[in-house]
C-alpha cells in the first residue's frame, strides 16, 4: 500500500563573515571667498546625502523550522476512536503534536549559467512520523506515538548542460513528485489530507532524481530509486528491485501549471501471497506497482486558486487498483484570512488501499508485510476488505493573526476545518465496532491545528 509525499505537488549553520561599515554623512560647509567672482558653487544634493547602508549578505546556510499541534474529533460515537479515511489525523479527540520540523539548506541556483551545488536536511519529530518513515531509518527508535524521521537528506547540483536551462541533480532522500499535498504542514491549506495523499501516492524516495529545464517552461524529470518510502537492504527495502520515477512539467499560458508523474516498480513485500484461491507467492521483484498522478494548478484570479489532483494506482502482485480526483479551491480574502473548499472522490475498487493503523508501528509493519516485529509488537492494521468509492468534502479557513515578532521569522497560522466523508455505495466502512467492522455510511469530523513558524 502506498501513501505520500509532495513538492512543489506542491527547509537551513555557517554564515559568511561580514565587516561592519560606518555610515558616512554630514554637512559640507560652503566657504565663501571675499570676492563674489571667486565664490564656490553650493554643494550638490548628492554630495550632502548619507551613503546607503550595504545590503545584508545572504547566509550560506539557511535555517527554518515550525511546530504543528492539532486535534480532530468525529461527531458520532463508535467502539473505536479512529477517524476512518484519515491517517495523519486518525486519532479522534486526541491532541497531537503532529510535527516539529527543523531544516538546514543551501539552495542551488537553477537559473545560473555556471555549475553550483547545494543540499537540504530536514528532520521531523511528532505523530506524523508514524506514516512518513523511510523504512530502515529511525522507524524503530521509539515505541511512542511521537517518533523521529528524516524527511529530506540530499545533495543537489545544477549543471549547465543538455538543455537551455541546464540539469538539476538530486541524490539522497527526497519527497515524491506526486500529488498536490505534501508532508510539510506549511505547504498545505488543510489540516487533514485527501485520500490521494493518504492512500494513492508515495511520500518519499531514496535515489537520484534529475530535472532537465528546456525552453518554454518545460521540465523533464527522470530518476531511479529503491521504491516507495524505502531505503536500501533487507532492513530498508521491502524487496530487492529498483523503481523508476519521472514525469513532465509545463505551463499553459501564464496562469496554469501541469505536473504529470509516474512511479513504476515492484513494491510488494518479501514473502507476499496474492488473494487467489489457493493463494500463490508473488514474485516481489517483478510484480509492478504503478502510481500515476497529474497535478494542475490554475490561478483563476489574483485571489482565487484551483488545485486539481488526478490519481490512479495499480498493483500487479495483488491485482488491485484504486484512484480518483480531488479539487481544491482557495480564496484569499485578505493577508490574514483565506477560505478553502476541497471535494474529492476516490475509488478503492478492491477494498485494499484505504485502511487504518491504530498501533504506533502498524504502518511500518504493514509495509514490510510483518505480523509482528522482532520484539513482539503486533501489527493491528485494519482493512475494510470491501470495495468502496469514497467521497469527501472539506471546508476550512486559514487565519494568520498579527503576533509579536518573537523572532525574525516567527508566525502563527490557525487552520480550523469541518470535513464530511461518505461511502457513495451501499458499504459501511465508517464507525468501526469492537470487531473492527464498519457500521456507518458516513462520518463528520471537526479539526483544528496551529502552526508556529520560526
Amino acid at each position: 500500500m502506498a501513501t505520500q509525499a509532495g513538492r512543489r505537488i506542491r527547509l537551513k549553520g555557517n554564515y559568511m563573515r561580514t565587516s561592519t561599515l560606518l555610515r558616512s554623512g554630514g554637512v559640507i560647509l560652503a566657504i565663501l571667498v571675499a570676492s563674489p567672482v571667486f565664490a564656490e558653487d553650493p554643494p550638490s544634493a548628492a554630495a550632502t546625502a548619507p551613503a546607503a547602508a550595504p545590503a545584508a549578505p545572504t547566509p550560506f546556510i539557511k535555517f527554518s523550522g515550525h511546530a504543528e499541534i492539532g486535534m480532530t474529533a468525529k461527531t458520532t460515537n463508535s467502539a473505536r476512536t479512529l477517524n476512518w479515511g484519515h491517517l495523519f489525523t486518525d486519532r479522534s479527540t486526541e491532541p497531537l503534536v503532529n510535527q516539529v520540523v527543523l531544516t538546514a539548506q543551501h539552495d542551488i541556483d537553477s537559473s545560473s549559467k555556471t555549475a553550483n551545488w547545494g543540499f537540504k536536511v530536514q528532520g521531523l519529530w511528532g505523530s506524523d512520523a508514524r506514516y512518513t518513515h523511510t523504512l530502515g531509518i529511525l522507524n524503530n527508535a521509539t515505541d511512542n506515538i511521537n517518533q523521529f524521521d528524516i524527511v529530506e537528506a540530499h545533495v543537489d547540483a545544477h549543471l549547465p548542460i543538455l538543455a537551455s536551462g541546464g540539469v538539476d541533480v538530486k541524490a539522497g532522500i527526497y519527497p515524491t513528485l506526486e500529488g498536490v499535498e505534501v508532508i510539510d504542514a506549511t505547504g498545505n491549506f488543510f489540516y487533514s489530507h485527501n485520500y490521494i495523499f493518504n492512500f494513492g501516492i508515495p511520500l518519499k524516495h531514496t535515489g537520484i532524481m534529475t530535472t532537465t529545464h528546456f525552453s518554454h517552461g518545460i521540465d523533464i524529470y527522470l530518476g531511479v530509486d529503491s521504491g516507495v518510502n524505502t531505503s536500501f537492504g533487507i532492513g530498508g527495502d521491502t524487496n530487492g528491485a529498483a523503481a523508476f520515477h519521472g514525469g513532465i512539467g509545463f505551463t499553459i499560458g501564464k496562469n496554469v501549471t501541469v505536473l504529470a508523474t509516474t512511479h513504476i516498480g515492484p513494491e510488494d513485500a518479501r514473502g507476499a501471497f496474492d488473494f487467489g484461491t489457493p493463494a500463490k507467492p508473488i514474485n516481489v521483484n517483478k510484480a509492478l506497482r504503478y502510481l500515476n498522478d497529474i497535478a494542475i494548478t490554475w490561478k483563476i484570479t489574483p485571489k482565487l486558486t484551483s488545485s486539481t489532483d488526478i490519481n490512479y494506482i495499480r498493483d500487479d502482485g495483488y491485482k488491485v487498483s484504486g484512484g480518483g480526483i480531488s479539487e481544491q479551491l482557495v480564496y484569499a480574502q485578505s493577508d490574514y484570512v483565506s477560505w478553502g473548499l476541497r471535494a474529492e472522490i476516490w475509488d478503492d475498487g478492491n477494498g485494499y488501499f484505504v485502511s487504518a493503523f491504530p498501533g504506533n508501528h502498524d504502518f511500518v509493519l504493514n509495509s514490510f508485510g510483518l505480523a509482528a516485529t522482532k520484539s513482539g509488537i503486533p501489527n493491528t492494521a485494519i482493512f475494510s476488505n470491501v470495495a468502496t468509492t469514497y467521497g469527501a468534502v472539506t471546508l476550512g479557513v486559514n487565519i494568520k493573526p498579527k503576533v509579536p515578532a518573537i523572532t525574525k521569522n516567527f508566525s502563527v497560522l490557525l487552520r480550523p476545518e469541518v470535513r464530511y466523508d461518505a461511502s457513495l455505495g451501499s458499504s459501511r466502512p465508517f464507525g468501526l465496532d469492537a470487531t473492527n467492522t464498519g457500521t456507518k455510511k458516513d462520518q463528520l469530523t471537526l479539526g483544528i491545528d496551529a502552526i508556529f513558524g520560526f
